[in-house]
């Protein structure tokens, strides 16, 4: 039995010519790190993350719920991660620097993803309890549920905000 062999004749990659270009990295997005929109997404954050953590804080009464003291809370955090993140970015677009490091993005995705989970669960909850207050019990004259109310509905929108952030990041950080 002659059977053949197969046989591996190595083959040169073709050399790199300059027809060819340098390497382009992908365009910024819009809502991306380091870019004005991802500024206005985290001025937007911080903002109504503010807003409803005043309002919450200004009611006498909304640490006698769980869900609100948690809004409370996750809305702090929200609000924290955001300013700090907007300063960086204000950094970022001053010295026109590009945040595309992988270990920037990855810390941002992982932020963003911690952060807009415990919003929006914080909201959801807030929303529940500021239903059951005002539908189920008819309690409205003696709690402030106007402010309950205004404080989940800011919630909501810290999350709208987050959320694109969080999936921009994640999609950079997948593209990697």
């Amino acid at each position: 039995m002659f059977a053949s062999r197969p046989a591996v004749h190595p083959v040169e990659a073709p050399p790199l010519t300059e027809a060819a270009g340098p390497r382009v990295r992908m365009k910024d997005v819009q809502g991306m790190p380091g870019t004005p929109g991802g500024l206005v997404l985290r001025l937007l954050q911080f903002v109504f993350a503010a807003i409803a953590v005043s309002v919450m804080a200004s009611t006498s009464d909304f640490h006698e719920a769980t869900a609100f003291c948690y809004l409370v809370l996750a809305l702090g955090l929200q609000s924290l991660w955001s300013i700090s993140l907007l300063v960086l970015d204000i950094y970022a677009i001053l010295v026109r620097r590009s945040l595309r490091n992988d270990k920037v993005i990855r810390l941002f995705t992982v932020g963003d993803g911690i952060t807009s989970t415990l919003t929006y669960a914080a909201a959801c909850s807030s929303a529940g309890i500021t239903v059951l207050i005002s539908n189920d019990l008819n309690r409205c004259g003696i709690n402030h549920c106007t402010r309950f109310e205004t404080a989940t509905a800011m919630a909501f929108i810290s999350w709208f905000a987050t959320s694109p952030s969080f999936l921009l990041n994640f999609w950079s950080l997948a593209s990697h």
